[in-house]
């Protein structure tokens, strides 16, 4: 788990390139979602810049069936390693399980959910937004996703025997039928695809035991990996930002969010030569600042803002942290 959601690359790369099959540039979907060319280097993005993303080729794209477009195309190699595991599955089944285990390493901004039924399984997802509202052509996707992964490791197109989705249609019937090939409902409960319980059971022709433990064992490996480097000094100074306010933080909620213990969180961030109160006290140094600095906002409010019990705190806080108190500091910038 990590404090802030993120989503892997190769999804990133699969929205930009089903873009510019549609004669979008690159360079124009970036600008136009307001993020640095130099973006593409990063091995994950924050999902409120893929949800820019998103946005941004709605608007460029004008296609209501982008979404669906964007998933009927992918294939496991837009996941990597994770793709190379799922090949390798015994069963479809067995490959959704999978997907759930490792679904940290395409992206946090989701997870399924399955509901087994005596001949039919839902597949549920439930979206995990940031700040920004999803894009409704995400979700879509996604299921879009779900469906052609299908048909792409099974060797057979993939009919579900329904589809539903939480929104709103999109655009025409037409395009869900040919993505889905079966009933499509909206304005439903959840969103999710059903399956038949004898397509997920069925052997799949690329399984391969002896494959399938050596993709596993390096997934795993990675998947470790990503959820010792989730607790690193910038994610968290990033969410102390974020949730600072008149109930301070705890260190409790940081590695409940996390899934690990406050002792873990406490060994990681000690290895980065940093502490979570030390962390703390520089955000609140940072946010007193910038308010002190607007003399439209008053200490006292400014003292509750940063979750100090008394003016007085805070006023003792201010000077260890600039040698002033706050009212001489404030005239002193304001000279």
């Amino acid at each position: 788990m990590t404090l802030e959601a993120t989503v892997s690359i190769g999804w990133v790369n699969t929205v930009i390139a089903a873009a510019q099959r549609l004669s979008v540039a690159e360079s124009t979907l970036l600008t136009t979602a307001g993020i640095p060319e130099a973006a593409g280097t990063r091995e994950r993005w924050p999902i409120d810049d893929i949800t820019r993303l998103w946005h941004a080729a709605e608007r460029c794209t004008g296609d209501p069936g982008f979404g669906l477009k964007v998933g009927a195309e992918f294939t496991p190699m837009s996941i990597s390693s994770v793709g190379f595991a799922l090949q390798s599955a015994a069963t479809l089944r067995e490959a959704i399980v999978m997907v759930q285990r490792f679904q940290r390493l395409i992206s946090d901004g989701g997870r399924f959910q399955i509901l087994a039924g005596h001949s039919a399984t839902w597949l549920v997802y439930h979206p995990r937004q940031g700040k920004l509202a999803f894009s409704p052509h995400q979700i879509e996707a996604v299921l879009a996703a779900v469906v052609g992964f299908a048909s792409w490791v099974t060797g057979t197109r993939m009919q579900p025997s329904r589809v539903q989705f939480s929104q709103p249609r999109l655009g025409p019937l037409a395009g869900y039928q040919s993505v889905f090939n079966c009933p499509v409902e909206f304005d439903q409960a959840f969103s999710g695809v059903l399956i038949d319980n004898a397509v997920l059971d069925q052997p799949l022709p690329q399984a391969d035991p002896e494959l399938a433990q050596v993709h596993e064992r390096y997934t795993t490996a990675r998947l470790a990996a990503l959820s010792i480097n989730s607790a690193s000094v910038p994610e968290i100074r990033r969410w102390l930002v974020a949730r600072l306010g008149p109930t301070l933080p705890r260190r409790a909620e940081a590695a409940g969010a996390l899934g690990i213990s406050e002792r873990t969180l406490a060994r990681r961030l000690r290895e980065q030569g940093q502490t979570f109160d030390a962390l703390l006290d520089d955000v609140r140094r940072e946010k007193a600042l910038q308010a002190v600095a607007d003399t439209t906002i008053t200490l006292p409010e400014i003292a509750e803002a940063l979750g100090f019990a008394e003016v007085s705190t805070f006023y003792r806080a201010f000077r260890r942290w600039t040698g002033l108190p706050p009212v001489r500091w404030r005239k002193a910038i304001l000279r």
